[in-house]
């Protein structure tokens, strides 16, 4: 019963219509694509992005697509709220990272050596 609930639902229908609009834009932009095929390649290209500014703004329009703007909305809210480090705790940071990976080089060859020569007073 719940899923006929969601089929006879007019909303969902007009979004499916919608869906189903922009699947057809853009097969219809891949056949067009293919006829002009003998046009330069800049005015493809300024019809494709055409018709992705057309697909996005019909997509747009459906309740996922409300969704999704909202989920970006509230993104660039929080990126806002991010406290970036300045040029001086990064380059810190980075020259930390740099030492401890020389160190660990340092450890880890000086290991391999030290194995290298006890394998070799054993096999000698």
């Amino acid at each position: 019963r719940n899923m006929n609930a969601k089929v006879e639902d007019p909303i969902a229908k007009i979004d499916l219509f919608k869906w189903a609009v922009v699947v057809f834009l853009l097969i219809g932009g891949i056949i067009a694509n293919s006829y002009f095929a003998t046009q330069p390649i800049a005015l493809r290209a300024i019809g494709w992005i055409a018709l992705f500014g057309v697909s996005v703004l019909v997509a747009a329009l459906t309740a996922q697509g409300q969704k999704f703007w909202n989920f970006l909305q509230e993104s660039r809210i929080e990126l806002r709220k991010v406290i970036w480090p300045t040029r001086q705790e990064t380059v810190q940071a980075t020259m930390v990272v740099v030492v401890m990976v020389i160190g660990a080089a340092l450890i880890l060859w000086g290991v391999d050596t030290l194995l290298l020569h006890l394998v070799g007073l054993l096999t000698a």
